[in-house]
């Protein structure tokens, strides 16, 4: 029993099987997915390579020193800013976007392995005892932090990984201690833009809402109105933003909004995913049984569209069963970021679940219809050895985590 105890005290099996159980419907269904495809057919065997590499990798970095995370945080940043630099040099093209290095017969997607690098980086420079998230300068060197990798994936461009860098910024900002007022000064924009994509009624109910919080806070009347005039120039940012994508990408925000506009075209894939899920039923057409799979009537359903597959040959019990497994994981990593006692630590664990539950939120999203494909794999699930190694070392680094929580004072 005490046995027992010591390695439960040092490893959290609630992660880590929830994990591996993850890796293993992943296989199963990138191997339902590609197994009859004429060019894809070897992408099972790829990822299974992948996830042996990635579980070593989980390994390795769960028995590093806790200290080398604190160590590394800067190199780490600096080098993921530098290979989304050389990406955009030298990298290849893929859906339109420059967003690969080829190393040989081997991918490597230098914004997968930045997440790590912004994580640690950002978790450091916040957690510093010198540091006031409030202070207005703090607070424009952290979202500087954040965005600088943004900006860079932007020119590649890809869109939905933006999003993602997006996200992980603002919420380890929050965690970090910043006020409501700070917050909302942060979010608003974003929230009007947001609005602007359902046309000039919602917009304004938007802005008129910007209005009535202003006044909740009861500032001056100049910090009010430079807030709101910041709004409103977030909206012709973004529309000018918009024009800059690439049609392929406006096709896809135009879907969101209508998918009934272009069913054959930008709204074809999210049209037929949730045919599929939708004709799982209970327990699904079963293993290799799946018509819209087997007849691969989603292009490449093995990575974006991995969810659907396992709705229509697993049904909803199978889906319950996969969503589950990420609920747990995500409550065991809030719980673990509030029982931490190292600022530094919790930061960095509250990074890693804003980006996998980001992934999995806008995936399973783009699958069902309620948010728009921009094109965000599955975490442990969809095809990609790269993102499965990052996510994978993600976990080993809260582990270590975990590990050594009742070291700090």
């Amino acid at each position: 029993m005490k046995i027992g105890y010591k390695i439960q005290d040092k490893f959290d099996f609630g992660i880590f099987l929830p994990l591996i159980l993850l890796m293993i419907i992943g296989l199963l269904v990138i191997y339902s997915a590609t197994v009859n495809h004429p060019t894809a057919s070897g992408n099972f065997n790829k990822q299974l390579v992948s996830a042996v590499i990635s579980i070593v990798a989980f390994l390795v970095i769960y028995s590093i020193p806790e200290k080398t995370f604190r160590i590394s945080a800067f190199p780490a940043y600096l080098i993921s800013l530098l290979l989304l630099i050389v990406v955009l040099v030298v990298g290849k093209t893929v859906y339109g976007a420059k967003s690969w290095l080829s190393l040989g017969p081997l991918g490597l997607q230098p914004s997968e392995f930045a997440k790590i690098g912004l994580i640690l980086f950002l978790a450091h420079w916040v957690s510093r005892d010198d540091r006031d998230i409030n202070n207005i300068k703090d607070i424009g060197v952290a979202l500087m932090i954040g965005f600088l990798p943004i900006l860079l994936i932007l020119l590649e461009p890809d869109l939905g990984t933006a999003i993602v860098f997006a996200a992980i910024t603002l919420t380890m900002i929050f965690w970090g201690g910043i006020n409501l007022f700070s917050l909302f000064i942060v979010l608003s924009p974003g929230i009007v833009t947001f609005a602007s994509l359902f046309g000039l009624p919602v917009l304004i109910i938007a802005l008129v809402g910007i209005l009535v919080i202003l006044m909740f806070f009861k500032r001056n009347l100049f910090t009010s109105a430079t807030v709101f005039v910041v709004n409103i120039a977030s909206v012709f940012f973004f529309d000018y933003g918009v024009k800059l994508l690439q049609p392929h990408q406006q096709k896809r925000i135009e879907a969101f909004l209508n998918p009934l506009a272009d069913p054959l075209g930008s709204g074809y894939n999210a049209l037929q995913a949730k045919v599929a899920i939708g004709s799982g039923g209970l327990f699904g057409k079963g293993f290799l049984s799946g018509n819209q799979t087997q007849l691969r009537f989603i292009p490449e359903q093995w990575t974006d569209f991995i969810y659907c597959v396992i709705g229509e040959e697993f049904g909803f019990f199978g889906s319950v069963i996969t969503l589950s497994l990420f609920l747990i994981i995500f409550i065991r990593l809030l719980n673990l970021s509030t029982i931490t006692k190292d600022k530094f630590s919790s930061l960095i664990i509250i990074g890693i679940l804003t980006l996998l539950f980001t992934h999995f939120a806008i995936n399973i999203g783009m699958n069902v219809g309620i948010t728009p494909v921009i094109g965000l794999p599955l975490p442990f699930l969809s095809y990609g050895g790269s993102s499965l190694m990052v996510n994978t070392i993600l976990l080993g680094i809260t582990m270590n985590i975990y590990k050594h929580r009742k070291l700090h004072t």
